[in-house]
């Protein structure tokens, strides 16, 4: 290819794309090609024949392009369709990955060539419910399967559709003819392999970042929370032992009353005996407040000052 001179091939994923496309030109498939072009090996177009019959997608050949990114094979590769199918939109970039949501799932060991086998498996399950799907009668999907035959791509030198597969077809019979009539085994889709659009996975990254850190303050709210009341916990088991203590020395006090008493004994008394315990800690509590602002050395001074008064006087008239 002319493009091998522009870029380094030592590089691992220089090396990795022109290995596929090596592969993918020796080992022909009837259903399916995909080449870089000559000024971009990161940019590939692919023509992919629909599911066999009775798939309304069985006699579309259509065409796509495949984005590679910098860092493939550790990140997934991006589809996307240029000719209508009544199943994916058109120029919606497709990715595949394990879980739908993280594309760094995917698998180093999956190729360009896995990627088009489980596009091609994809097309003919439900759309409803499914990424990508786009409601359409059969009917319509029919119509545009014999339509998409006819697309030409400028990129692919001009050529249809037809005229690509035509020639893959014979380049796969002719292979087979020199293997002795052994079929080559297609790539099998793995199960854990998912359709998600690229600015979904975007969009979903986003939220679950968002989630992440809402759960995470959540998670340190209650710990200030503990952290802040830790200095008032002296002052509330105070306060919250000055009732209990009483209603634990009346329960002491009824029980070593009635030693030889029943049960029913120690548990009339009890609730009799709680409620005044309770009142003098309330008035105890309510006195302070009277002699507030009025020091005992006051009332000292002015005895002092009545004594200081009185000896001057009697000491005038004696």
């Amino acid at each position: 290819m002319t493009t091998r001179g522009q870029f380094n091939t030592k590089n691992p994923t220089i090396k990795r794309i022109l290995k596929e496309a090596s592969e993918l030109a020796s080992h022909a498939s009837p259903d399916y090609h995909a080449e870089p072009l000559e000024d971009n090996l990161f940019e590939w177009h692919f023509t992919l024949r629909g599911p066999p019959a009775p798939s309304p997608y069985a006699d579309g050949l259509y065409h796509g392009r495949i984005i590679l990114p910098a860092q493939y094979p550790l990140r997934p590769p991006s589809f996307r369709f240029v000719t209508p199918t009544g199943r994916f939109e058109v120029n919606r970039e497709i990715c595949l990955s394990i879980s739908g949501h993280h594309e760094e799932s995917w698998q180093p060991a999956w190729g360009i060539r896995t990627a088009l086998v489980a596009i091609r498996s994809f097309m003919d399950t439900d759309a409803k419910g499914q990424v990508g799907g786009i409601d359409s009668t059969d009917a319509a999907r029919r119509a545009m399967a014999r339509e998409s035959a006819a697309y030409r791509c400028a990129a692919c030198g001009g050529r249809q559709n037809a005229e690509i597969m035509r020639e893959r077809e014979e380049m796969a019979a002719e292979a087979e003819r020199g293997e002795e009539g052994a079929r080559r085994e297609e790539e099998e889709v793995p199960e854990e392999l998912r359709l998600a659009y690229r600015e979904d996975l975007a969009a979903k990254g986003e939220a679950e970042k968002a989630q992440a850190s809402s759960s995470a303050a959540a998670a340190e709210s209650p710990e200030g929370n503990v952290a802040a009341e830790t200095p008032q916990g002296p002052g509330q088991p105070a306060a919250a032992q000055s009732p209990s203590a009483p209603a634990a020395t009346t329960a002491r006090s009824s029980s070593s009353t009635t030693p030889a008493g029943g049960a029913p004994r120690a548990a009339v008394p009890a609730p009799t005996r709680t409620v005044p315990a309770t009142t003098p800690a309330l008035r105890q509590q309510q006195r302070p407040p009277l002699d507030d602002g009025v020091p005992a050395w006051i009332d000292k001074a002015i005895y002092g000052v009545l004594g200081a008064l009185a000896f001057m006087i009697l000491r005038r008239f004696f």
